[in-house]
């Protein structure tokens, strides 16, 4: 029985076809996925525990962050592939689809070679300022070179899961990552607990995952372009759209970057007023954390629902998928900062043990629980200055978004922690706000006055 491959051609979205439901087939499973991601942490965590070396966790977690923001600052190569692949899904243009998926890939496999290639450059600068103790670093170090050799199937695996999101695909993505995930879950505890390889094992883990990852990914991909990559390599190598991807990752990635930076600034500045502190901020941007969840959801779909209707010209579903995507994103930015407000007490308590730190972060939970509410403008436009490509103004917004993020700093910083909190809800506020200010320019720029096929 023959399978219609994704490569055929498509009609464009259609302003009638942009519906709620439409939003939450790939928003849902995206929450599903991000929701499913702390479960890693919690077994890679237990495992270690069990070997009953306080060392040993304070090496995983010290590696995990180094991780987290070298992958973190090359989250573009997800976002980028989302937005070019629906706007080629909007387009009809089958064979841009395949060349999208194999320029990501290159790019992702050149970035992923040159971290191993710099491993020790990197092991160094990242742990000499992190400045852990002897037995942490040493252990932190053993996981770190493990696992910088899973760079080029990790950012593999998120090229794979833009593309297919891109496809509208996002069930397929979630049922891919989760099955990595359940593997590397899997390995955690066959190579620590059961063969006791230390910090050793739940990196070897996290690479097998990985690359396991790529390949069942790859064989879905092939399978959706029946059966081979079919690639025309003109198409591939295309001066002019091998520019703007670079370009479009470009601005995403110093985007990410200056966002890291911002909250990188929020944990120094917590640093420096007392350990207390610093670990109440660390709790309390757990709710940042539990809000983001649901809205990176909707900013995704809208990298997709966006994208496709601008690769299709269409502007009426363009403004409807806007429309739902914000109506939606404020909705739960409302919904989780109310949650937070009624049971954050109970939440700080369920996450320290420490009085001191539960009482600290009490001290600050209502201006922190404010913060879904304040960035749930920013998640949504996000998702739509992505799939629509305007990423030279999200990345000029968001510098001058940090701007104001230090000048309010600077104004409250005599109110201490609570003058922080005001700083980090006034960068949230106006990343969205300054957005929102410049769509109707974009959009009558992308668009004209031109009206979409029916």
């Amino acid at each position: 029985m023959h399978t219609p491959s994704v490569v055929e051609p498509t009609a464009g979205v259609g302003p009638d076809r942009v519906t709620h439901a439409r939003v939450f087939a790939i928003a849902g499973p995206a929450m599903v996925a991000n929701l499913t991601t702390p479960l890693l942490g919690i077994v890679g965590t237990a495992a270690i525990g069990h070997l009953g070396e306080a060392s040993l966790l304070g090496a995983v977690a010290m590696a995990s962050i180094v991780f987290d923001f070298i992958f973190w600052l090359f989250g573009f190569l997800r976002m980028g592939t989302v937005a070019l692949t629906a706007q080629a899904l909007g387009a009809g243009d089958a064979s841009e689809r395949r060349a999208v998926l194999a320029r990501a890939l290159l790019v992702a496999g050149v970035i992923g070679l040159a971290l191993i290639t710099c491993q020790a450059a990197v092991a160094w600068a990242a742990f000499g300022l992190m400045a852990g103790s002897a037995a942490v670093t040493q252990a932190a170090r053993a996981y770190f070179f493990i696992r910088i050799w899973s760079a080029p199937f990790a950012l593999g695996n998120y090229v794979l899961t833009g593309w297919l999101v891109g496809l509208a695909r996002a069930g397929t993505a979630l049922a891919l990552q989760i099955a990595v995930n359940l593997f590397n879950i899997a390995a955690t505890l066959l190579l620590v607990v059961g063969l006791g390889l230390g910090t050793g094992g739940v990196a070897l883990a996290t690479l097998l995952a990985e690359i396991v990852g790529f390949a069942v990914g790859m064989v879905v991909a092939l399978r959706l372009l029946g059966g081979r990559l079919g690639l025309d390599v003109a198409c591939v190598f295309d001066r002019a759209r091998l520019l703007r991807m670079v370009v479009v990752n470009r601005d995403i990635m110093i985007r990410t970057a200056a966002l890291i930076g911002a909250f990188a600034f929020f944990t120094s500045q917590g640093a420096r007023a007392g350990d207390q502190t610093l670990a109440a901020n660390a709790v309390l941007l757990n709710f940042i954390l539990i809000g983001a969840f649901f809205l990176d959801g909707l900013a995704i779909a809208a990298q997709q629902l966006c994208g496709r209707a601008s690769g299709a010209s269409d502007r009426p579903g363009f403004g409807r998928a806007v429309r739902l995507v914000i109506g939606w994103s404020v909705a739960f930015g409302l919904l989780a900062s109310a949650a937070f407000v009624i049971g954050g007490a109970s939440l700080i308590a369920a996450m320290t043990t420490s009085p001191e730190v539960r009482d600290a972060a009490r001290q600050f939970m209502m201006i922190a629980a404010l913060a879904p509410a304040a960035g749930a403008l920013a998640y949504g436009f996000d998702g739509i200055y992505v799939g629509a490509t305007w990423t030279r103004d999200m990345r000029n917004l968001m510098i001058a978004a940090l701007a104001l993020y230090f000048a309010a700093w600077w104004a409250f910083r005599a109110y201490g922690n609570a003058g922080l909190w005001a700083a980090l809800l006034i960068f949230l506020l106006a990343r969205g706000m300054l957005q929102a200010t410049r769509y109707r320019t974009l959009e009558q720029a992308t668009f004209g006055s031109s009206r979409s096929r029916q």
